[in-house]
């Protein structure tokens, strides 16, 4: 990366992809019933109405931040930003789905479960205890039902928060504590119905601005992210030698930037106004202004490195 003056910042684009762990909600979504819709009508139109769906989930996905993992048979994995996102779209989901025209007197209707929790990604999929946990919730989900967790509704807005149900606490293979079931109440009333599909994913033009050495970086784009560390291949190269080689990254989910460490050393974070933190394989949202160092703490005097940081709205 060459340098440049900070009256003309780089603005970041895609880090390399890698192994790496993250808070992501993970949803599946299926359709029900959908043997009778081959038994019925046969494979050629079944299948057609199965694609129909599948794009619809698809598309609404994507609408609210999220990305389609994979699909498999009539069902589709995804993952979303927040727990709120994930509601919302599985929301959607059950709304347009419910709408479709009835064929031979069959109504397609699908069930839905997720899960916010730490996931790990590699070769853009997804692994660990969150997804079968999401996978859980959509076996206990009936048809034209959400299922999710108390862990995952106590993430939710108020508003959304409102529009849940505690089913029950179920006993889950691997787990110490049983874990709390609740569902979805999208179709509570017309009320709740019609707050719900307001909630749209409106992204706020914010930027993060990083000052490191004399340059300046912008962050900007939905879902784009920085790599920064000692290796010539991140975005902000840090001459620290407490920094691992791709010591940390930042991305950008929505309206809202996270710091994720993925060092040996920790890294350490001091949001103007705050006492500082450290991050040993966590990650942490940014927010106003501060500063980051790598391995050490960003008051510490002598070669260490330090970036700045500021959310602009």
């Amino acid at each position: 990366m060459s340098t440049v003056p900070s009256s003309n910042p780089t603005v970041i684009g895609e880090a390399p992809e890698h192994k790496s762990s993250k808070m992501l909600a993970v949803m599946f979504a299926d359709i029900a019933g959908s043997a009778m819709l081959y038994d019925t009508l046969g494979d050629a139109q079944a299948k057609r109405m199965v694609d129909e769906c599948i794009v619809l989930m698809r598309n609404i996905a994507g609408r609210y931040g999220g990305r389609v993992i994979k699909t498999i048979g009539d069902e589709v994995m995804c993952v979303l930003p927040d727990a709120d996102s994930a509601c919302i779209a599985a929301t959607d989901m059950q709304l347009k789905i419910s709408v479709l025209p009835v064929v031979s007197g069959i109504q397609r209707a699908i069930r839905v479960g997720f899960h916010v929790g730490v996931v790990i990604e590699e070769n853009n999929d997804v692994f660990g205890d969150t997804v079968n946990l999401a996978a859980r919730m959509a076996r206990l989900a009936k048809s034209m039902q959400i299922m999710t967790t108390r862990s995952t509704v106590d993430r939710l807005s108020p508003l959304l928060g409102a529009a849940t149900r505690s089913i029950a606490a179920l006993s889950v293979k691997g787990k110490g504590d049983d874990v709390e079931v609740c569902e979805i109440m999208w179709q509570a009333s017309d009320e709740q119905t019609m707050m719900t599909q307001s909630l749209q994913p409106a992204f706020k033009p914010v930027q993060l601005r990083l000052l490191h050495a004399g340059q300046e970086f912008l962050l900007t784009q939905v879902n784009t992210g920085i790599v920064l560390g000692r290796d010539v291949s991140c975005q902000i190269v840090v001459a620290d030698r407490m920094a691992s080689r791709q010591h940390a990254r930042i991305e950008r989910r929505r309206d809202k930037f996270f710091l994720i460490d993925q060092s040996t050393n920790g890294t350490f974070v001091a949001v103007a106004g705050e006492p500082e933190i450290i991050l040993r394989r966590e990650e942490v949202m940014l927010r106003g202004a501060g500063r980051i160092a790598f391995g050490h703490s960003v008051g510490r005097s002598g070669d260490g490195e330090v970036v700045e940081f500021s959310i602009r709205g």
